[in-house]
């Protein structure tokens, strides 16, 4: 579990780092997370020379099983958020309003995108038999 937690928080440092670096406008944590995607991929496909080089956790599930305890308990990663949020009462009151007001537009804009952007793939990856 050490390892794979390491090797975790290893993928979003380097994330953070690549983000940067560059100066790309993708946060870090999204760049780890297509660094440790791309780790997976290579791991799953090289199996044999994994099972060499990669330390046996990392070969036999064991970076699956830290990530779903992680998610399990993803909800304490709110916490500091609430207690911010607490802490800072006097700001929440003067802007609520606006506040609320970016909240649903961003909700509903963020629901129109998803639903055209799931309307738009269906529609490119149906057969073309079923095409009208």
């Amino acid at each position: 579990m050490i390892v794979s937690l390491a090797l975790i928080l290893i993928a979003q440092l380097l994330g953070e780092v690549a983000a940067h670096a560059s100066g790309a406008p993708v946060p870090g944590p999204v760049i780890g997370a297509a660094l440790m995607f791309g780790f997976l991929l290579i791991r799953d496909r090289y199996r044999r020379a994994a099972e060499t080089v990669l330390p046996r956790p990392l070969v036999e599930g064991g970076l699956e099983s830290t990530a779903k305890g992680l998610l399990a308990h993803l909800s304490l990663m709110f916490v500091p958020a609430g207690v911010g949020i607490v802490g800072r009462l006097d700001v929440l009151a003067a802007n609520g309003l606006a506040l609320a007001v970016v909240l649903l537009v961003s909700v509903v804009l963020t629901l129109s995108a998803t639903a055209l952007t799931f309307a738009a793939v269906s529609r490119l990856v149906r057969p073309p038999e079923e095409r009208p």
